[in-house]
């Protein structure tokens, strides 16, 4: 198994946060599953090296110029960027193997207080806590790296150019803050086209390069994308509606966009009996937020030679993906509460590279500022702007 080396290790907590003066206490965040049924092999080891990072640097804390580094473990929220739990433990020296038994391995902590009490947080999760720490990192001024599903396949990635990625990030950042829209033509079999136009009006664009240099920030680690959440309807209704096709498995399904919704899907062969049609018909059905409209996102790592490993984390970040569901983490207005229960809270990223999507490709990408000018971001699946 790939693993950091202790100097590694070291070198990349400096590389994600520059050393600033407030900077004392490194908290890792790590989730518990509630019972066997839910965990899994990759995430059993995912729990080990975060005890083995968390044993190392606190063994090296002389060498982070911090006084505490501490392992805060708390129950699974059992999806993705639903909001933390009220509590969480404090570990002493080892983790349990349920929730059920965090009682016997830590002192019990409110969440509220461990944000208040520590400046820099790593969080190598089983599920993301990308947006709850977004938000909290505003309200109470920590940094956050957040690295949902990490595994040893994503070590490569932390050990790339990121002085270019942070470039490219900022390139890409710079032609979105001004686009009012971004229209994308697929071609799926190489045959047939689809086309959506996003409305990208009164919205700025995010980088996520890796590094956090200022308080009240959180992001991926690893890193490399610019994104953009597409204009929801706050004031007028949304602009944003075409058709956004996804390969699920071998096959194709059409979702038709309306003012920033997804408001119907339909297999793009017409076959009617497919799981997967049924199971997305349903989802829009039981939860209408999971069909908005929450991402462009823009990643830039396959240029540097990394392949997908099966771990959004990573993979969004090879290339153009499309967010459904939960955006208020990245500036939007779709959260929590648009949902029915915390448990259906979701943001799924959908990401158009041949690995992933071989029947789908990204023919070509332009934004455009009022009508007047029109710039070309990608074609043939390939960026011309680096």
């Amino acid at each position: 198994m790939e693993k950091l080396s202790q100097e590694e290790l070291i070198n990349l907590i400096k590389s994600i946060f520059p050393r600033l003066e407030q900077d004392r206490q490194l908290a890792i965040l790590v989730d518990i599953p509630r019972d066997h049924q839910t965990d899994n092999p990759s995430w059993k080891l995912r729990r080990e090296i975060c005890l083995d990072w968390f044993l190392v640097l606190k063994e090296n804390i002389n060498q982070l110029e911090l006084e505490t580094v501490c392992l805060i473990a708390y129950p699974e929220v059992g999806s993705n960027n639903a909001d933390l739990p009220e509590k969480a433990f404090d570990i002493f020296n080892q983790l349990p193997a349920r929730a059920g038994d965090l009682a016997d391995y830590g002192n019990p902590v409110e969440f509220n207080q461990v944000f208040s009490d520590f400046q820099l947080f790593l969080a190598p999760t089983e599920y993301s806590t990308t947006a709850p720490l977004k938000n909290a990192a505003k309200r109470f001024g920590f940094r956050a790296g957040t690295m949902p599903g990490f595994s040893p396949a994503m070590i490569p990635a932390l050990r790339i150019d990121y002085q270019e990625v942070s470039r490219r990030v900022a390139i890409l950042k710079d032609k979105l803050d001004p686009a009012q829209w971004a229209e994308v033509v697929f071609s799926v079999d190489q045959n047939k086209r689809y086309q959506i136009r996003f409305d990208l009006r009164n919205r700025s664009a995010h980088l996520s390069s890796g590094r956090f240099p200022k308080p009240g920030i959180a992001g991926n680690v690893p890193s490399g994308e610019t994104y953009i959440v597409p204009y929801e309807g706050e004031s007028d209704p949304s602009l944003t509606s075409g058709i956004l096709p996804v390969q699920l498995g071998q096959h194709v399904l059409l979702f038709d966009i309306h003012e920033n919704r997804a408001i119907e899907v339909r297999s793009e062969s017409g076959i009617q009996e497919l799981e997967s049609l049924n199971s997305e018909q349903e989802h829009l059905r039981r939860e209408p937020a999971y069909g908005n409209m929450a991402e462009l996102g823009f990643g830039v790592l396959g240029d540097f030679g990394l392949e997908p490993i099966g771990e959004i984390l990573l993979d969004e970040k090879l290339g153009f993906h499309v967010a459904f569901g939960r955006s208020d983490h990245f500036g939007g207005i779709v959260g929590p509460s648009d949902f029915s229960s915390p448990a259906e809270v979701i943001h799924l990223d959908r990401v158009y590279i041949p690995s992933l999507q071989p029947r789908i490709a990204v023919k070509s990408l332009v934004l455009g500022e009022n009508g007047s000018k029109i710039e070309a971001i990608i074609k043939d699946g390939q960026y011309l702007i680096f």
